[in-house]
Protein backbone atom coordinates (compact mmCIF):
# COMPACT_ATOMS: atom_id res chain seq x y z
CA UNK A 1 0.00 0.00 0.00
CA UNK A 2 1.42 3.41 -0.96
CA UNK A 3 0.35 6.71 1.36
CA UNK A 4 0.02 9.82 1.78
CA UNK A 5 1.07 11.74 5.05
CA UNK A 6 0.51 15.29 5.11
CA UNK A 7 1.91 16.68 8.73
CA UNK A 8 3.71 19.71 9.59
CA UNK A 9 5.29 18.30 13.21
CA UNK A 10 8.59 17.10 12.14
CA UNK A 11 8.84 14.32 14.96
CA UNK A 12 5.24 12.58 14.53
CA UNK A 13 5.50 12.42 10.77
CA UNK A 14 8.96 10.58 11.40
CA UNK A 15 6.98 8.17 13.91
CA UNK A 16 4.49 7.67 11.76
CA UNK A 17 6.50 7.06 8.81
CA UNK A 18 8.88 4.69 10.65
CA UNK A 19 6.02 2.53 11.92
CA UNK A 20 3.63 2.46 8.37
CA UNK A 21 7.24 1.46 6.99
CA UNK A 22 7.52 -1.31 9.31
CA UNK A 23 4.09 -2.89 8.37
CA UNK A 24 5.87 -3.14 4.51
CA UNK A 25 3.67 0.27 3.68
CA UNK A 26 5.60 2.84 0.97
CA UNK A 27 5.10 6.55 2.59
CA UNK A 28 5.29 9.87 0.88
CA UNK A 29 5.37 13.15 3.73
CA UNK A 30 4.25 16.05 3.03
CA UNK A 31 4.53 18.72 5.56
CA UNK A 32 2.47 21.86 3.28
CA UNK A 33 -0.90 22.17 2.74
CA UNK A 34 0.35 23.80 -0.82
CA UNK A 35 1.88 20.62 -1.99
CA UNK A 36 -0.85 18.54 -0.77
CA UNK A 37 -3.06 19.91 -3.00
CA UNK A 38 -1.66 18.26 -6.20
CA UNK A 39 0.04 15.72 -4.65
CA UNK A 40 -3.33 14.15 -3.71
CA UNK A 41 -4.85 14.21 -7.28
CA UNK A 42 -1.07 12.98 -9.41
CA UNK A 43 0.11 10.61 -6.86
CA UNK A 44 -2.08 7.59 -7.01
CA UNK A 45 -2.00 7.31 -3.62
CA UNK A 46 -4.00 4.01 -1.94
CA UNK A 47 -4.76 6.43 1.43
CA UNK A 48 -4.08 9.50 2.92
CA UNK A 49 -3.15 10.60 6.69
CA UNK A 50 -3.85 14.44 6.31
CA UNK A 51 -3.73 16.80 8.83
CA UNK A 52 -5.72 19.90 9.34
CA UNK A 53 -3.54 22.54 10.90
CA UNK A 54 -0.88 23.04 7.66
CA UNK A 55 0.67 25.90 6.18
CA UNK A 56 -0.53 27.87 3.66
CA UNK A 57 -3.10 25.78 2.76
CA UNK A 58 -5.58 24.24 5.77
CA UNK A 59 -6.34 20.53 5.62
CA UNK A 60 -9.81 20.86 5.26
CA UNK A 61 -9.47 23.06 2.29
CA UNK A 62 -7.12 20.45 0.75
CA UNK A 63 -9.46 18.01 1.51
CA UNK A 64 -12.11 19.57 -0.50
CA UNK A 65 -10.07 20.06 -3.19
CA UNK A 66 -9.46 16.51 -3.52
CA UNK A 67 -12.96 15.69 -3.61
CA UNK A 68 -13.91 18.36 -5.86
CA UNK A 69 -11.59 16.81 -8.45
CA UNK A 70 -13.02 13.61 -8.14
CA UNK A 71 -10.19 12.12 -5.98
CA UNK A 72 -11.47 9.19 -4.16
CA UNK A 73 -9.00 7.90 -2.26
CA UNK A 74 -9.56 7.36 1.97
CA UNK A 75 -8.80 10.17 3.99
CA UNK A 76 -7.85 9.62 7.12
CA UNK A 77 -7.92 13.24 8.81
CA UNK A 78 -5.15 13.42 12.09
CA UNK A 79 -5.71 16.38 13.83
CA UNK A 80 -5.42 18.07 17.81
CA UNK A 81 -9.31 19.64 17.06
CA UNK A 82 -11.57 17.47 19.59
CA UNK A 83 -14.32 19.56 19.04
CA UNK A 84 -17.36 17.12 17.51
CA UNK A 85 -18.28 20.64 15.45
CA UNK A 86 -14.93 20.18 13.68
CA UNK A 87 -15.01 16.25 14.02
CA UNK A 88 -18.93 16.13 11.35
CA UNK A 89 -17.02 19.16 9.26
CA UNK A 90 -14.63 16.99 8.40
CA UNK A 91 -16.70 13.72 7.62
CA UNK A 92 -18.68 16.19 6.55
CA UNK A 93 -15.99 17.04 3.81
CA UNK A 94 -14.96 13.98 2.57
CA UNK A 95 -13.14 12.51 5.14
CA UNK A 96 -13.61 8.73 5.77
CA UNK A 97 -12.19 8.39 9.23
CA UNK A 98 -10.98 10.83 11.77
CA UNK A 99 -8.31 10.09 14.87
CA UNK A 100 -7.72 13.12 17.54
CA UNK A 101 -3.65 13.44 18.51
CA UNK A 102 -2.86 12.28 21.03
CA UNK A 103 -3.18 8.67 19.29
CA UNK A 104 -1.60 5.14 19.70
CA UNK A 105 0.11 3.72 16.81
CA UNK A 106 -1.73 0.74 16.73
CA UNK A 107 -4.91 2.41 16.73
CA UNK A 108 -3.52 4.23 13.61
CA UNK A 109 -2.49 0.96 12.02
CA UNK A 110 -5.66 -0.36 12.45
CA UNK A 111 -7.73 2.35 11.03
CA UNK A 112 -5.71 2.36 8.29
CA UNK A 113 -6.15 -1.55 7.70
CA UNK A 114 -9.96 -1.07 7.95
CA UNK A 115 -10.37 1.31 5.49
CA UNK A 116 -8.11 -0.32 2.96
CA UNK A 117 -10.59 -3.24 3.59
CA UNK A 118 -13.38 -1.10 3.07
CA UNK A 119 -12.50 0.38 -0.13
CA UNK A 120 -11.63 -2.07 -1.85
CA UNK A 121 -14.93 -3.95 -0.77
CA UNK A 122 -13.14 -6.77 0.78
CA UNK A 123 -13.57 -8.23 4.26
CA UNK A 124 -10.67 -10.98 4.59
CA UNK A 125 -7.88 -10.81 6.60
CA UNK A 126 -5.79 -13.35 5.23
CA UNK A 127 -4.19 -14.71 1.63
CA UNK A 128 -4.16 -18.25 0.58
CA UNK A 129 -2.14 -19.85 -2.55
CA UNK A 130 -1.50 -23.53 -2.02
CA UNK A 131 0.65 -24.04 0.98
CA UNK A 132 1.03 -20.20 1.28
CA UNK A 133 -0.96 -18.63 4.10
CA UNK A 134 -0.48 -14.53 4.27
CA UNK A 135 -2.06 -13.28 7.59
CA UNK A 136 -3.00 -9.10 5.91
CA UNK A 137 -3.47 -8.07 9.74
CA UNK A 138 -0.32 -9.08 11.21
CA UNK A 139 1.79 -8.95 8.60
CA UNK A 140 3.18 -12.26 8.37
CA UNK A 141 3.78 -15.22 5.35
CA UNK A 142 3.01 -18.74 7.13
CA UNK A 143 4.12 -22.28 5.41
CA UNK A 144 2.21 -24.62 7.57
CA UNK A 145 2.18 -22.50 10.61
CA UNK A 146 5.67 -21.57 10.12
CA UNK A 147 7.21 -17.90 9.74
CA UNK A 148 8.52 -17.29 5.94
CA UNK A 149 11.32 -14.26 6.71
CA UNK A 150 10.26 -11.20 4.39
CA UNK A 151 11.63 -7.94 4.36
CA UNK A 152 9.00 -5.18 4.45
CA UNK A 153 8.94 -4.82 0.28
CA UNK A 154 9.44 -8.77 -0.13
CA UNK A 155 6.08 -9.06 1.35
CA UNK A 156 4.20 -5.96 0.06
CA UNK A 157 5.11 -7.33 -3.04
CA UNK A 158 4.16 -10.52 -1.86
CA UNK A 159 0.46 -9.39 -0.90
CA UNK A 160 0.34 -7.78 -4.42
CA UNK A 161 0.50 -11.23 -6.35
CA UNK A 162 -1.80 -12.94 -3.72
CA UNK A 163 -4.04 -10.76 -4.08
CA UNK A 164 -4.99 -11.28 -7.74
CA UNK A 165 -5.35 -14.84 -6.87
CA UNK A 166 -3.63 -16.17 -10.05
CA UNK A 167 -4.13 -13.05 -12.41
CA UNK A 168 -1.23 -10.97 -13.97
CA UNK A 169 0.10 -8.73 -12.02
CA UNK A 170 1.86 -5.41 -14.51
CA UNK A 171 5.36 -4.16 -13.77
CA UNK A 172 4.14 -0.93 -14.24
CA UNK A 173 1.87 -1.63 -11.06
CA UNK A 174 4.22 -2.63 -8.96
CA UNK A 175 6.54 0.40 -9.32
CA UNK A 176 3.67 2.02 -8.26
CA UNK A 177 2.69 0.77 -5.58
CA UNK A 178 6.55 0.06 -3.85
CA UNK A 179 7.56 3.25 -4.87
CA UNK A 180 8.40 6.72 -2.62
CA UNK A 181 9.95 9.79 -3.38
CA UNK A 182 12.89 9.02 -1.14
CA UNK A 183 13.76 5.76 -2.78
CA UNK A 184 14.33 4.93 -6.96
CA UNK A 185 12.45 1.46 -7.52
CA UNK A 186 12.43 1.17 -11.30
CA UNK A 187 11.48 -2.03 -12.92
CA UNK A 188 14.99 -3.25 -12.54
CA UNK A 189 14.69 -3.13 -9.03
CA UNK A 190 10.88 -5.14 -9.22
CA UNK A 191 13.30 -8.17 -11.09
CA UNK A 192 15.69 -7.83 -8.22
CA UNK A 193 12.68 -8.70 -5.37
CA UNK A 194 11.14 -10.99 -8.04
CA UNK A 195 14.62 -13.33 -7.99
CA UNK A 196 14.66 -12.59 -4.22
CA UNK A 197 11.29 -14.28 -3.95
CA UNK A 198 11.94 -16.87 -5.95
CA UNK A 199 14.76 -18.26 -4.22
CA UNK A 200 12.55 -18.09 -1.04
CA UNK A 201 9.31 -20.28 -2.50
CA UNK A 202 11.54 -22.51 -4.20
CA UNK A 203 10.77 -25.01 -2.24
CA UNK A 204 7.21 -23.92 -0.79
CA UNK A 205 5.00 -25.24 -3.54
CA UNK A 206 4.39 -21.98 -5.62
CA UNK A 207 6.24 -20.31 -8.29
CA UNK A 208 6.32 -16.50 -9.90
CA UNK A 209 6.16 -16.84 -13.86
CA UNK A 210 6.83 -13.79 -15.73
CA UNK A 211 4.37 -13.51 -18.49
CA UNK A 212 6.18 -11.72 -20.98
CA UNK A 213 5.30 -7.98 -21.74
CA UNK A 214 2.94 -7.83 -19.21
CA UNK A 215 4.83 -8.79 -15.58
CA UNK A 216 4.18 -11.49 -13.38
CA UNK A 217 1.49 -13.99 -11.89
CA UNK A 218 2.02 -16.31 -8.62
CA UNK A 219 0.55 -19.73 -8.85
CA UNK A 220 1.19 -23.00 -7.28
CA UNK A 221 3.77 -24.88 -8.67
CA UNK A 222 1.69 -27.76 -10.25
CA UNK A 223 -0.19 -25.01 -12.30
CA UNK A 224 -0.19 -25.65 -16.04
CA UNK A 225 2.76 -23.33 -17.73
CA UNK A 226 0.68 -22.78 -20.79
CA UNK A 227 -2.06 -21.09 -18.99
CA UNK A 228 -0.08 -18.51 -18.01
CA UNK A 229 -0.67 -15.94 -20.78
CA UNK A 230 -4.26 -16.11 -20.69
CA UNK A 231 -4.29 -14.50 -17.80
CA UNK A 232 -5.54 -10.64 -17.84
CA UNK A 233 -3.01 -8.15 -16.77
CA UNK A 234 -3.91 -6.05 -14.20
Amino acid sequence: MRILLVEDDPALSMGVTRGLSQEGWQVDGLSDGEQAMSAGLLGHYDLCILDLGLPRRDGMEVLRHWRSKGARMPVLLLTARDELRDRVQGLDAGADDYLVKPFDLPELLARIRALKRRSEGRIEECLVLGELRLDVAHRELLHHGERVALSPRELALTEMLMQKGGRVVSKESIVSKLSSWEADFSENSVEVYVHRLRKRFGDLGVVIRTVRGFGYVMETADAAPGDVGQHEAT
